[in-house]
């Protein structure tokens, strides 16, 4: 369990600083971090993370697409997590 929680905070600090940086190379008209790869980065946990550095960026926060797709991300996550505790999967 220390291992999961380890993993989850390492995953969600990336997130968030790979969104920054995202932000920082946006501001400055520089190449981009893509959103396959900040969604992947949610998908795989960093969810906390990348919503915590839209917020405190201010980045992506105007994107409807972007938010959709985040959004469905967030909705696969919680049927993962529900079917996973009633279903013992």
């Amino acid at each position: 369990m220390k291992v999961l929680l380890l993993y989850f905070l390492f995953v969600n600090v990336l997130t968030f600083i790979i969104t920054g940086y995202d932000k920082f190379l946006a501001r400055r008209n520089k190449r981009r971090i893509s959103e396959a790869a900040l969604f992947f980065l949610a998908f795989i946990g960093g969810t906390i993370g990348l919503f915590a550095g839209m917020l405190f960026f201010r980045h992506k926060t105007s994107k409807t697409t972007f938010i959709m797709k985040f959004l469905y991300i967030i909705l696969v996550q919680v049927v993962i997590i529900y079917l996973k505790y009633t279903h013992n999967i």
